[in-house]
């Protein structure tokens, strides 16, 4: 049953990194755009200029859960990589019930205010010209934390089903 539910979670997140990724050819396309657009033909655009930040920020906002998943965030291992499979699953529930989720629920619980209050007013851009859907933007820090929160769960399960030795290596 657990392995069920990691292989749900590690699904969603899997998906969502690799629709986002692809944010990051067209954050290069558009960027090389911006620059002949203004250094060629002396045009500029607000809006195209903030849809770089809007595409950075999707990226790193929905893909941040799926390098928890692959296991590519930063870890200080310098007892950690010498301790076999069981201590660092250990470790990994431990840091993921104590600090990871309890982390997330805070962040998930503090931006509510931020986030409704930025949509209770359609929070756009403060530069004219510029895209007005800053409160779409805004959205992403409770939608990170619930991301990163379910892929804490599914790490956290991970390492019980270790622990257990009924884990299925996926």
């Amino acid at each position: 049953m657990l392995n069920k539910i990691i292989r749900l979670i590690d699904a969603i997140n899997q998906t969502i990194s690799t629709m986002v990724s692809w944010l990051i050819a067209l954050m290069v396309v558009t960027m090389f755009g911006i620059v002949v657009l203004r250094y060629g033909f002396d045009i500029g655009s607000i809006a195209a200029q903030e849809s770089i930040t809007y595409m950075h920020g999707l990226v790193f906002m929905l893909a941040i859960a799926h390098t928890l998943k692959i296991n590519g965030h930063v870890r200080v291992d310098i007892l950690y990589q010498h301790w076999g499979e069981k201590g660092q699953a250990i470790v990994n529930l431990l840091g993921s019930l104590f600090l990871l989720l309890p982390v997330c629920a805070f962040i998930a619980f503090i931006s509510w205010d931020y986030v409704s209050t930025s949509w209770s007013y359609y929070e756009g851009s403060r530069d004219a010209g510029g895209i007005d859907g800053v409160f779409l933007l805004k959205s992403l820090i409770p939608l990170m934390a619930l991301l990163l929160f379910l892929q804490g769960l599914s790490e956290a399960m991970k390492a019980i089903c270790t622990l257990q030795g009924k884990h299925d290596g996926r």
